[in-house]
């Protein structure tokens, strides 16, 4: 098996004679999510070849964030690379290491795709940021840009409010009293894009179809060429942007956690699946239903999630998405 010793990291960097953007696309942030991988890697077999010209700007690629985890063929290597990332001066972990040269490549770029996958069958979203604010929760002023190119990727679905609904879930698990997660502080959940966003860019985070979908490489492929035509770092025509009433926005409202190794959902859940308030969707160990909130839409539904992890979140539609996707 290949050890961490022994891996190493590696970008590629295209800059064309003209100015424009600094953009840099990353693959496999999860070892087990190879559809970006093998997206970038047809991209820039098109670049050497000459069938893509980039000609102003430059883009960066990251074929495979994080080796250990891909060689792997795993989720994570030693953790989740995508939680808690920050330049840490004493590495714990590999992930740690990972990030100690990922956060400085980032911080050179203005914009970031990371192109992932998810594990049940769905159809493919972008998760996008928060609105423009000042606020200390994640700060930002590019919201018109990004979900500007949010709408030029190829996919329909746009889901935002990430950080601040996983942020009310870490809070509740630490007044659980559960020793296991006094650690986790609202910065456990910053990602590739939140850590872009600290640093002025911003960023989308695309999720391809499900991580086995012959299909998830070719909406990677077409969303790193509409990128790249939009930012016109390519000479491409630029993408038309998806109208407006074939979208669909939502915003996560509310995570559940699993409390009990013996939770069980009601049925086989996908990303995306309608609930109406008081539906079932699953029934605690002692017996307990577990219904919906709201009239919403589930996300990340895990299966395989342990005691006092996220088990599944709950969206509704986001209405003020359009006015800030022009």
């Amino acid at each position: 098996m290949t050890t961490a010793r022994e891996l190493q990291f590696k970008s590629i960097n295209y800059t064309g004679l003209g100015a424009g953007p600094r953009l840099i696309v990353t693959g496999a942030v999860h070892g087990n999510e190879t559809c970006g991988t093998k997206a970038i890697l047809r991209v820039m077999g098109e670049i050497d070849s000459g069938a893509l010209h980039v000609a102003a700007g430059s883009v960066t690629f990251v074929p495979v964030t994080n080796p250990l985890a891909y060689a792997l063929k795993q989720r994570s290597g030693e953790r989740n690379l995508n939680r808690n990332l920050f330049p840490n001066p004493q590495p714990q972990d590999f992930e740690d290491r990972v990030a100690n040269w990922l956060c400085p490549l980032l911080a050179q770029h203005e914009v970031l795709l990371d192109l992932h996958s998810f594990n049940a069958q769905s159809q493919p979203f972008v998760m996008v940021g928060p609105r423009n604010n000042d606020g200390t929760l994640q700060p930002f002023r590019h919201a018109e840009k990004e979900r500007a190119l949010a709408r030029r990727l190829g996919v329909r679905r746009f889901v935002d409010g990430w950080l601040a609904t996983y942020g009310q879930g870490v809070q509740r698990r630490m007044k659980s009293g559960d020793e296991s997660t006094l650690n986790l502080v609202l910065r456990y959940g910053m990602g590739t894009t939140e850590y872009m966003r600290s640093t002025g860019g911003y960023a989308l985070t695309l999720e391809c179809g499900q991580h086995l979908d012959p299909a998830a490489p070719d909406v990677a492929y077409r969303a790193i060429i509409n990128t790249l035509a939009f930012l016109g770092v390519i000479d491409a025509p630029k993408p038309e942007p998806i109208a407006l009433d074939q979208m669909e926005a939502l915003s996560m409202v509310v995570v559940h956690d699993k409390l009990d190794a013996g939770d069980r959902f009601s049925r086989v859940w996908s990303s995306f699946d309608a609930v109406a308030k008081g539906d079932q969707i699953g029934t605690r160990a002692d017996g307990t239903p577990v219904t919906a909130d709201f009239d919403g839409k589930i996300l990340f539904p895990d299966v395989n999630a342990g005691p006092n992890q996220e088990w599944y979140y709950l969206t509704r539609a986001n209405p003020d998405f359009e006015r800030f996707a022009e």
